[in-house]
């Protein structure tokens, strides 16, 4: 089957899980007791990201039992974004049944295995926990949430070793240069926090759409 043809019938999938992660969006808002934006970003973003990384992923992979794994990971990465951007949280009830997911899906996706998934997980989280302990004890600031800790072990499960790796340098950089970009505009100060989950998530999909079918 044509990449081009699998790329935008999947892309139409992708519009419909986008259309339901702003809806679990607005369901977990009020779980959390918080209330739901309703801006264009907040309302269509969700749908409009998922329909391009859906047709970008089904033109990379092709129609392989693996894609769906891989859009799997691509939806949550887009929940993650959204909500975070939106309430500078990470939700436990999204992340945990993701990890678990993640952790059993490794056994069936091409270039991991459970051991390697799970060695690429605890090392990214652990990792993280040393950074975040660092900023609490050195700078007694909080530099990474442990919503940041438990999203490096997701990282690591669904991409395992080395790209894991490149997935957070990549996440840092986005991170970094937005924030600058920001500060130059204006539009954050030097102490505004900023929601480092999205920028890693960015680097999560990249190295996703790298991998493809492998």
């Amino acid at each position: 089957m044509s990449p081009y043809l699998v790329g935008a019938a999947w892309g139409l999938v992708g519009l419909a899980a986008g259309a339901g992660i702003r809806r679990a969006n607005v369901w977990l808002a009020a779980r959390e007791d918080l209330e739901a934006g309703h801006r264009a970003w907040q309302v269509y973003g969700p749908a409009i990201v998922l329909t391009l990384l859906y047709g970008a992923f089904g033109w990379r992979i092709g129609a392989l039992p693996v894609l769906l794994i891989r859009s799997l990971w691509v939806a949550v990465l887009v929940q993650v974004i959204f909500f975070d951007f939106e309430h500078h949280l990470i939700l436990d009830r999204v992340l945990l049944p993701a990890a678990g997911a993640a952790l059993l899906l490794s056994i069936l996706t091409p270039h991991l295995g459970w051991r390697v998934a799970l060695l690429a997980g605890l090392g990214a989280g652990l990792v993280f926990l040393l950074i975040a302990g660092l900023g609490l004890v050195v700078f007694r600031t909080e530099a990474l949430g442990l919503g940041d800790v438990k999203f490096a072990v997701f990282m690591g499960l669904t991409l395992g070793l080395p790209w894991v790796v490149y997935g957070v340098l990549t996440g840092v950089v986005l991170a970094g240069v937005i924030s600058i970009l920001l500060l130059a505009t204006r539009l954050r100060g030097l102490k505004d926090a900023i929601a480092y989950g999205p920028y890693l998530a960015a680097g999560t999909l990249v190295e996703l759409l790298r991998l493809g079918g492998h």
